[in-house]
């Protein structure tokens, strides 16, 4: 099991340092910084180190030891909780929600990374977390609060949010260029089985935009004691998923368009095709009914009366062409 990360940010300059072995309630005691805590799996020590060194709610910390499928806010006096989530797209279209909850207060930002399923490994879970620490390590970014580190992990997963839209986006055009060169036209169940698959991820994406950035909405409205350059951050990253969430809506808008033309265009074809099959049905059926009860008086007797038969077979031509010619006036072929 990996193990907690724990930096400390001087509150002047912003300049941090991960600490090792780090004494957690003493470093929540000083008054000259305040610290990152980074718990990569939620484990039983994780929800002791949260309920005995930080004195969270209950209900807060069982949230962050459960999987959460929407986000979630929680506001307290002296601190909140926000619960995020990022996509990654898995195996045969389904799409996992990578889940981040963030316990942010006056001195210390707490992220613990949700229940994951198996077969996400870890790395996928701690993609952004990873690279924040690394940039609050060089001095890259220098946070002068603990929601404007908050501030730039969501933003990481945000950017990471709108690469996946871009490449997805990359696919619609490809379903695109394919309907409009009919080159799927044979094989129409497979291409929809594809096309419905990145409408799924595009759909759930969507969602994760549109729910964070209602969440975060509400964190506007309940978080109003906050520093005013604390939430221009919160406004910043409701503004971020509002984006994304608009990016997702107008390309599934395009991705639907793209969807119906090609189904439209296969309906026409099954329409035509079963118009001809009633014009072969409609042309056939009277034939058919003289032939049966003709058949046994002219073909099964011992001999054919040839006048009969030629008589016969003239009616049964001239049903026929009359038939068709019916059929075009009504436009059937």
């Amino acid at each position: 099991m990996p193990e907690n990360a724990v930096f400390w940010v001087e509150r002047d300059s912003g300049l941090a340092k991960e600490v090792v072995d780090a004494d957690l309630d003493e470093l929540l005691d000083r008054d000259d910084g305040w610290l990152w805590l980074d718990a990569p799996e939620p484990t039983d020590d994780t929800a002791t180190v949260l309920t005995d060194n930080f004195g969270f709610h209950p209900r807060a910390v069982q949230t962050a030891m459960e999987r959460a499928h929407v986000p979630r806010m929680y506001g307290y006096p002296d601190h909140f909780m926000l619960v995020l989530h990022r996509p990654l797209r898995g195996d045969g279209g389904h799409v996992h929600y990578l889940e981040l909850d963030f316990f942010v207060g006056p001195n210390y930002l707490v992220t613990v990374h949700g229940p994951r399923n198996p077969v996400v490994p870890l790395s996928e879970m701690l993609t952004e977390i990873q690279e924040v620490a690394k940039r609050l390590a060089t001095g890259r970014v220098k946070p002068r609060s603990p929601v404007a580190l908050m501030g730039g992990i969501v933003a990481t997963l945000t950017s990471s949010e709108e690469t996946s839209i871009n490449r997805l986006a990359e696919e619609v055009g490809g379903l695109e260029k394919r309907v409009m060169a009919h080159m799927d036209d044979n094989n129409p169940q497979a291409f929809l089985d594809e096309l419905f698959m990145v409408r799924h991820v595009l759909i759930t994406v969507r969602t994760m935009a549109s729910q964070s950035s209602e969440v975060l909405s509400r964190c506007t409205r309940v978080l109003r004691h906050l520093p005013a350059e604390d939430l221009e951050v919160i406004e910043d990253l409701r503004d971020r998923y509002r984006r994304l969430d608009r990016i997702a809506t107008s390309q599934l808008d395009f991705l639907t368009g793209v969807s119906d033309f090609y189904r439209g265009r296969t309906d026409t074809r099954m329409t035509i095709a079963a118009e001809r099959l009633a014009v072969i049905a409609a042309v056939t059926l009277p034939i058919t009914a003289i032939s049966s009860v003709m058949g046994m008086n002219v073909i099964a007797n011992e001999r054919s009366d040839p006048i009969f038969l030629t008589v016969l077979l003239v009616v049964m031509g001239t049903i026929s062409i009359l038939l068709l010619r019916w059929a075009k006036r009504q436009g059937w072929w």
